[in-house]
């Protein structure tokens, strides 16, 4: 395996490990309600923007992944879209990379 491809498998573990460390310490002080944690992402102007910034950065990534799978053909490719979206842009962007430099 190349350097690179394994420099996007470390970041895929860090962009699992980094934000789910805090996502479970909220968690377990606050129960599993996935309703009062996105008023916790709203609570000051500063979340707010980084959940904007955030929100963009996924929107566009899954853009670009679905244009260039299709492009390519490369179908595995799509894998990043649910990841994505179910742990956030710190794995989906490091697992495309991954799966496209191969």
């Amino acid at each position: 395996m190349s350097p690179i491809r394994i420099l996007w498998l470390i970041l895929c573990v860090a962009g699992v490990i980094l934000p789910f460390r805090y996502f479970l310490k909220w968690f377990d002080e606050n129960g599993w309600d996935i309703g009062l944690m996105v008023d916790a992402w709203h609570a000051n102007a500063a979340s707010s923007g980084l959940v904007w910034d955030l929100t963009v950065a996924a929107v566009t990534l899954t853009i670009w992944i679905v244009w260039d799978c299709t492009r390519k053909r490369d179908w595995p490719g799509l894998i990043a879209i649910p990841a994505t979206y179910l742990v956030g842009v710190s794995l989906g962007l490091p697992l495309y990379l991954f799966l496209r430099s191969r």
